[in-house]
């Protein structure tokens, strides 16, 4: 396997892999990675769809990437997963995933026409003051010790801020900024989450630093990700044969083990209450999904909270007892044990039966709700929030499902052990009804009528989520396996808990990418996978940025001390009739 950049390979076929109709593949885990380490395997590693056997523990597939209805409850989504132009794995593989919306359309081709006619942003990024739009909406508001900090963790190399968390790294000057409210609220990033991490999603993002204030760098699917990724995903696995068993837990998977390779033997599973074997060679490829951020989670109601529970599922199990195999399996009590309580845990649903909400919406986005369109643009973040709530309304109808006046709203709360403004308890402890009190005080309704409109406008679904933000706990080289383990000739490891270069855990393309990886290693395809976008190395994103993260100032308006002053003078003097003059014009840094 390589890393390629172009469009040279990146539009070539793959030929058949030499002895692929000799071998067989088992994935655990039906997310998007294990979805698409099934495609790959048939599209650029031409295995016959027969061939290929999903295990799932759950009675559906998608992973995170969820969206279902109750009966009698409403609509529940335990999250939304954000987009960009350069997920080139992603890409990669939904153009050739056909549309179940559009006629002789890829998924790709579906989601291109959708942004091209209807391109994402935000009116709205932050609220105070029970409504108010904050005066500095869309600034980033740093001051220079905090731009000075963030230059130095973007200039750090990874192996300097080992066991660094962000609060490490930068001072209280950078977290009272609004670069942080986006930042942390955008990602879930806490301040003792690892500092490791942040700089990956700074260096990865670095070409979005003028579209994080109004969302203008984020693109959304039309309907929720499970009707508009994971339904297509599977309609063409399912097409092409591949065999899925679900309520099937896999317990272990034994390895044989020397100094120079690595073979997975023996799958042990449970099904229908009943423990089985299958017994592997090496032409028995499998792809394990080691870990997960939903697993576990709970559901309550209207009425009721959802249960707290810290306990470990399936997925986790498994990689305890791969990780009890070898230290290159990597280390799961990492990202499991030790979370802080104010972790982010809850997020809710909000099925909005009626009109009643719009106003409140509507003078914030000066949008309608029921236009089709983009709606909020992302998440709107409530600033004075004990629990830092933010909510999200995205093109609606959301999901295929609602009736013309039913409008879906997604909550969340960054903070869970932290009594609310107006539901003087954490949000962990609350009901569907109370978290929507909670939000509908900030968005600034009459006190006496948020009773009355919890009860007869709206039904709430909470989800507690133990593992939510697990991706971005302190961690070291190899607490997270190899996509493909040194030596092994039939195994690897794909999602977010494996290890793969630059890329950045908590999206959709990491998922992508690892499974790529692993089917092209264990596959030998020729065809190499895209690297990730390198807009760090590209001194005029690099220029760009600067003049966005210090609020569009120039160079030479800069309030600067003397002797900088001079010296910052002096340097664009230099630059003169150059290219880099060039650059820095282009940027409107001078």
């Amino acid at each position: 396997m390589r890393y390629t950049s172009g469009n040279y390979e990146a539009f070539a076929r793959s030929r058949k892999p030499e002895g692929v109709d000799e071998k067989s593949a088992y994935i655990v885990g039906a997310g998007l990675a294990g979805l698409s380490a099934a495609v790959f395997l048939i599209r650029d590693g031409h295995m016959q769809g027969e061939n290929i056997h999903i295990f799932e523990e759950l009675s559906l597939s998608g992973g995170s990437l969820d969206g279902t209805f109750i009966p009698h409850d409403g609509f529940v989504t335990r999250g939304g997963r954000e987009m960009e132009s350069h997920f080139e794995c992603l890409w990669d593989l939904f153009r050739s995933i056909p549309s179940l919306e559009v006629e002789d359309a890829s998924v790709l081709d579906e989601f291109y026409w959708l942004d091209h006619d209807d391109p994402n942003s935000s009116n709205c990024r932050i609220l105070h003051n029970r409504g108010e739009r904050v005066p500095d909406d869309g600034q980033f508001t740093l001051s220079e010790k905090a731009q000075k900090e963030l230059v130095e963790l973007f200039m750090t190399s990874e192996d300097q801020l080992i066991g660094k968390k962000i609060e490490d790294v930068f001072n209280d000057e950078f977290f009272e900024s609004n670069f942080w409210l986006y930042w942390c609220s955008m990602f879930a990033f806490e301040k003792w989450h690892s500092a490791i991490e942040m700089r990956r999603y700074v260096m990865r993002f670095i070409h979005h630093i003028k579209g994080l204030p109004d969302f203008t760098a984020l693109k959304f699917t039309r309907f929720n990700q499970y009707e508009s990724l994971v339904k297509p995903l599977l309609t063409f696995l399912k097409d092409k044969g591949v065999d899925f068993q679900y309520e099937t837990q896999i317990n272990n998977i034994q390895v044989d083990i020397d100094t120079e390779t690595k073979v997975a033997r023996n799958i042990l599973l449970t099904k229908d209450e009943e423990t089985q074997e299958i017994p592997l060679t090496e032409n028995d490829l499998v792809f394990v999904t080691n870990g997960s951020i939903t697993e576990s989670s709970t559901q309550g109601d209207h009425y009721t909270p959802a249960p707290i529970t810290h306990e470990l599922g399936g997925s986790w199990k498994l990689w305890n007892n791969l990780a009890k195999q070898s230290p290159e399996f990597g280390h799961p009590e990492v990202f499991y044990e030790n979370l802080p309580d104010e972790s982010w845990f809850v997020s809710a649903t909000v099925t909005w039966e009626n009109f009643d909400i719009e106003p409140y919406i509507s003078r914030l986005t000066r949008r309608k709700l029921r236009t089709g369109n983009i709606v909020t643009g992302g998440i709107i973040t409530i600033k004075d929030s004990n629990w830092l709530m933010s909510f999200a309304v995205h093109r609606q109808p959301h999901f295929k499902g609602q009736n013309e006046q039913q409008t879906i709203m997604w909550v969340y709360g960054l903070l869970s052990n932290k009594p609310g403004n107006y539901i003087k308890k954490p949000i962990e402890q609350c009901s569907g009804q109370e978290i929507v009190q909670e939000l509908m005080y900030h968005l600034g309704i009459v006190e006496e009528d948020i009773q009355t409109l919890s009860e007869k406008s709206c039904k709430v679904i909470p989800v507690y989520m133990p593992f939510i933000t697990s991706y971005f706990m302190l961690r070291e080289p190899g607490d997270r396996p190899l996509v493909v383990p040194n030596g092994s000739k039939n195994l690897a490891f794909i999602g977010n808990f494996s290890e793969t270069e630059r890329d950045t855990v908590f999206t959709t393309e990491y998922s992508v990418r690892t499974a790529m990886e692993a089917v092209y290693q264990l596959l030998n395809v020729e065809r190499g996978v895209p690297e990730v976008f390198a807009s760090a190395y590209d001194i005029r994103t690099l220029a760009d940025a600067i003049y966005y993260l210090s609020d569009k100032q120039k160079l030479t308006e800069a309030d600067l001390p003397f002797v900088k002053r001079k010296l910052v003078d002096a340097a664009i003097k230099k630059t003169q009739h150059t290219y880099i003059e060039e650059i820095l014009k282009e940027a409107n840094l001078i």
